[in-house]
């Protein structure tokens, strides 16, 4: 017969059993990996910012801000040390804690009583130990969703990296376009000045008058004005590039060694675009996911209609009373009288004075009765969800359709534009200004006319650094919508002529 010593050891070990099988990994570094190839597919980047190499960000930065930011750079230098990229990364390790959870048993109930008899003796003993075995056809679609979530945490990081990409890209852009906006606010200013002096020379000379000075004095002003606000203009989009890139640093001493693309390789057609963006697309690949999660849901909500059924071992000794006290004396007195003589009583035996029982052990089991509460609601509200993540799909799709027209779109028409100025208004507005000058000096025409053709010169000499400037953000809006960057989806596509015949993207017409 097992004793209770035996018993107390047999427990024990079953249960360290049960905790060493608990024990999991729940360090994500598979996962890092994983997110680290999305990421370099996404962007075209392969460094970016791991938790588990934390030690090793700050001297890969310090290397990157030696000799200027590139545009390649500075997307590095944003997936390394962006505080907000970094804090995304914790999702990852909380959803791969999750996915641990999900697979790990529930822990076994232990449960005793000791119950003392009135009257004296060994009390009675009763232990319990019981283990919920739901967990067994529970825990393998746990996991599928648990799966499907770390899935979809790590799709969305590396969409956020792609995001954070286009977002730096952009601001790069702009601070390139302002440091050029200044620069030909500080070549209008010397522009302005020229005709100055011209007009003062005239007046100087009998030909001009007063009126004329006083006009080109005010073109100087307002050159003035324009490289002052050029300059704040240059300084607010660095720091905004700076921000981005999560450093402290003051933005007038990170230097931008690109200035703004003159052109953009050639792209395919929205619908050959749609179509990669489809496969390729984070977002999009994350809610697939999304609902294969909550297909799991669904399932594992059908699962906890009997959510416990516990299985486990019973012992009990019962109680052992002892027998109501003896008189010795009476007893001897009884035996005396018997036999004659004076008489020992006899001998009690150690059984007659107790009452024995027997020790029992055994299997034990428990089921919650689904009577009252089926589990309905949350299948109910697990079938919703899922019909909720479907639409979500469609939506998600949708918005990534017309995105990727638009910003097919917009790309094609800014080039066109850049074109355009360069190859038209530029040499339009040199040549106006220079004949008008040369009319002014000849006395065959005003100088307002002279005054014009600068204004619309130094306008359009603005205007085109802007639309180059337009023209350049649209490349990361089509590597934001598609979800590659630009030289993964031109180096299929060589630079082609529409059907149409209109020039191709940075083509000559």
């Amino acid at each position: 017969m097992t004793t209770p010593k035996a018993l107390i050891w047999s427990l024990l070990s079953v249960l360290t059993c049960v905790l060493l099988a608990g024990c999991a990994a729940v360090k994500p570094d598979q996962e890092y990996h994983m997110v680290a190839q999305h990421v370099a597919e996404a962007t075209g980047q392969k460094s970016t910012y791991r938790p588990d190499e934390e030690d090793a960000v700050q001297s890969r930065v310090e290397a990157l801000l030696v000799d200027g930011l590139t545009i390649s750079e500075a997307i590095q230098l944003a997936l390394l040390s962006n505080p907000a990229f970094q804090a995304a990364w914790m999702d990852v390790g909380m959803a791969r804690a999750d996915l641990v959870q999900s697979g790990l048993l529930s822990n076994p109930s232990l449960g005793g009583s000791l119950r003392f008899p009135a009257g004296g003796g060994l009390a009675d003993l009763e232990v319990t130990m019981a283990q919920n075995v739901a967990d067994l056809w529970q825990i393998p679609i746990r996991q599928r969703a648990a799966q499907s979530a770390l899935d979809q945490v790590i799709l969305r990081l590396a969409r956020r990296a792609a995001e954070l990409a286009a977002d730096t890209r952009a601001a790069y852009v702009r601070a390139a376009g302002a440091r050029e906006l200044h620069n030909v606010a500080v070549d209008n200013l010397a522009i302005a000045r020229q005709l100055l002096d011209m007009t003062v020379g005239r007046q100087q000379a009998g030909a001009g008058s007063e009126l004329d000075v006083n006009l080109s004095r005010s073109a100087v002003l307002e050159a003035e004005l324009s490289v002052e606000s050029a300059r704040l203009a240059a300084s607010e989009a660095r720091r905004g590039l700076v921000q981005l890139l999560g450093l402290t640093t003051d933005p007038e001493r990170i230097a931008l060694s690109e200035s703004l693309p003159s052109s953009v390789p050639g792209l395919p057609p929205a619908e050959a675009l749609i179509a990669i963006a489809r496969e390729k697309r984070l977002d999009v690949r994350a809610a697939v996911q999304a609902v294969a999660q909550a297909d799991a849901r669904v399932r594992e909500e059908y699962l906890k209609v009997f959510p416990t059924l516990e299985l486990g071992m019973a012992m009990e000794r019962a109680q052992r009373q002892a027998q109501p006290g003896r008189s010795v004396l009476a007893d001897a007195a009884r035996a005396s009288i018997v036999n004659g003589a004076l008489t020992a009583p006899e001998i009690q035996p150690r059984s007659d004075r107790r009452q024995n029982t027997d020790f029992i052990i055994g299997p034990s089991w428990g089921l919650e009765l689904p009577v009252f509460d089926q589990n309905q609601a949350q299948i109910a509200k697990a079938q919703y969800a899922r019909q909720q993540v479907e639409k979500t799909l469609q939506a998600v799709s949708q918005r990534m359709e017309q995105e990727v027209r638009s910003a097919s779109d917009q790309t094609a028409t800014a080039w066109r534009i850049v074109a355009a100025y360069r190859e038209r208004f530029i040499p339009l507005a040199e040549k106006s200004l220079a004949l008008s000058r040369e009319s002014y000096n000849a006395g065959r025409a005003s100088f307002l006319s002279v005054l014009e053709s600068q204004r619309f010169f130094l306008e359009t000499r603005r205007r085109a650094i802007e639309a180059q400037q337009t023209a350049a953000a649209a490349i990361p809006e089509v590597e934001r919508a598609v979800g590659l960057p630009l030289v993964d989806l031109s180096s299929d596509y060589p630079s082609t002529r529409p059907a149409t015949g209109k020039p191709a993207v940075g083509d000559k017409p």
